[in-house]
C-alpha cells in the first residue's frame, strides 16, 4: 500500500483574502441577518443571469420546493425529474405533495433525456425539473418543445449557454445553490430566479412571514443572512475568473487521460461546458459490481479522493426499473477533484495517480 503524506480531497472551497474582508465587514456591522446585502446579492445574480429578479433562501432544496409552490403544485400533480441526481428534487416533490415522476438520462452527457421525458407527460404534468450536472446545459431546446414549464436547476453550472442563450433563462424559473463547494460558495443557501414577477413574489411570500398582514400557514422562514450573502457576492465578483482556470483544468485532464480507455466529459457544437466537476465514465466497470468502489480505493491509496458523482440514483431508492443509462452512469461514472484552488502540484499527483491506477 502507498503511503500519502496528506490526502487530496474531492471538493474544496475557493475562499480568498476578498471573502474573509467581506464577511468580516459584516460582522462588524451588526447587521448579519437578511437585509440590505441579501438585496444586492439577489439583484446582482439577477443581473448576472439577464434576469428581471431574485429571491435568496436557506439553501438550494428549498429553492425547488418554492418554486414548486410559486407555480401551484400540489396533491395530484407530477412533477418530472431525472433519476440520476441527487436527493433534492425528489424531497421538492415530496413536500409539496406532488407526484415525483423519474425518467433516464442521456448517458453521454448525464442530463435528463428529452425523448424520455416527453414519454412521461399526462394531463397531470405540472412541470420538468432540468439539472444541468456537471456544469454541462440539458437539451433546453428539445425540452421547451415538450409545452410543461420547466424549472432548471443551475446549482451546478452558472455562465454558460445553449443555443446562443444563458443557462437559467429558459425556465418559468431558476434555482441556483450556493453549498460550500458549489461554483459561487456562501457557506450554505440558495436562490429563484425568475423573469415572471408574479412568481418571484409568490416566492417572497412564502419564505417569510415576519411582517405579514396576516397568518399564512403555509409560509415558512427560509431566508439568507447578510453574511452570506456577502460571501456570496465576493464570490460572484470572482466567478469568471473561477470558470478560467477550471477550463484550463479540463484542459490539462484532457490531455492526461486521453489514451486511458475512459470517455471524458462531453459537450454538443451547441453547448458550453462549465466543467463543476470532471466525470468520466470507465465502460469495463459495467459488469463489476464492486469495480468502482474498489477504483475509488485504490485512488485513496493514492491519496486521491474521487467519488461517485451521484450518490445513488432515486429509483434505486424507490425499488424502480427501467433506467438502463442510470445504472450504467452509477456503476462506471467517477468524479475526480476540480476545483480552482487546486495546485499544479495537487494537478500533477491526480494526473500521475490515474495513468497508474487505470493503466
Amino acid at each position: 500500500m502507498t503511503t500519502v503524506a496528506s490526502m487530496i480531497p474531492h471538493s474544496r472551497p475557493s475562499i480568498g483574502e476578498e471573502d474573509l474582508r467581506a464577511t468580516a465587514e459584516v460582522l462588524r456591522s451588526g447587521q448579519i441577518a437578511q437585509g440590505p446585502r441579501v438585496e444586492r446579492f439577489e439583484h446582482d445574480m439577477a443581473g448576472f443571469l439577464d434576469l428581471r429578479g431574485g429571491v435568496a433562501v436557506s439553501s438550494g432544496t428549498a429553492a425547488l420546493e418554492l418554486s414548486l409552490r410559486a407555480l401551484r403544485i400540489g396533491a395530484g400533480d407530477e412533477v418530472i425529474m431525472p433519476s440520476y441526481v441527487c436527493q433534492a428534487p425528489w424531497l421538492a416533490a415530496q413536500r409539496v405533495g406532488a407526484e415525483a415522476r423519474l425518467v433516464d438520462i442521456d448517458l453521454q452527457t448525464f442530463n435528463i433525456d428529452p425523448v424520455a421525458a416527453g414519454r412521461a407527460v399526462t394531463n397531470k404534468t405540472r412541470a420538468i425539473i432540468v439539472p444541468h450536472l456537471f456544469g454541462l446545459p440539458a437539451d433546453l431546446t428539445a425540452l421547451e418543445k415538450l409545452g410543461v414549464p420547466l424549472i432548471e436547476d443551475c446549482a451546478q453550472t452558472l455562465g454558460v449557454t445553449e443555443s446562443g442563450r444563458p443557462v437559467g433563462t429558459v425556465g418559468r424559473l431558476t434555482v441556483c445553490s450556493f453549498y460550500a463547494t458549489k461554483l459561487l460558495c456562501a457557506g450554505e443557501g440558495g436562490m429563484v430566479l425568475s423573469n415572471d414577477e408574479e412568481l418571484l413574489d409568490r416566492v417572497r411570500s412564502l419564505r417569510e412571514y415576519d411582517g405579514a398582514p396576516t397568518l399564512d400557514s403555509s409560509s415558512f422562514n427560509l431566508k439568507l443572512t447578510d453574511l452570506q450573502a456577502a460571501l456570496g457576492l465576493s464570490q460572484l465578483e470572482r466567478l469568471q475568473s473561477f470558470q478560467e482556470r477550471r477550463c484550463f483544468l479540463a484542459a490539462t485532464y484532457r490531455e492526461a487521460l486521453s489514451f486511458k480507455g475512459v470517455f471524458l466529459p462531453t459537450a454538443s457544437p451547441y453547448t458550453q461546458h462549465g466543467y463543476y466537476r470532471f466525470t468520466i465514465r470507465i465502460p469495463h466497470l459495467r459488469t463489476d459490481p464492486d469495480g468502482l468502489p474498489s477504483l475509488i480505493s485504490r485512488l485513496e491509496q493514492q491519496g486521491i479522493h474521487c467519488r461517485k458523482p451521484v450518490f445513488r440514483p432515486l429509483h434505486l431508492y424507490l425499488d424502480q426499473s427501467g433506467f438502463p443509462k442510470s445504472d450504467e452512469a452509477d456503476r462506471t461514472a467517477l468524479s475526480i477533484p476540480f476545483y480552482p484552488d487546486l495546485t499544479d502540484d495537487e494537478v500533477r499527483q491526480i494526473h500521475q495517480s490515474l495513468s497508474k491506477v487505470l493503466s
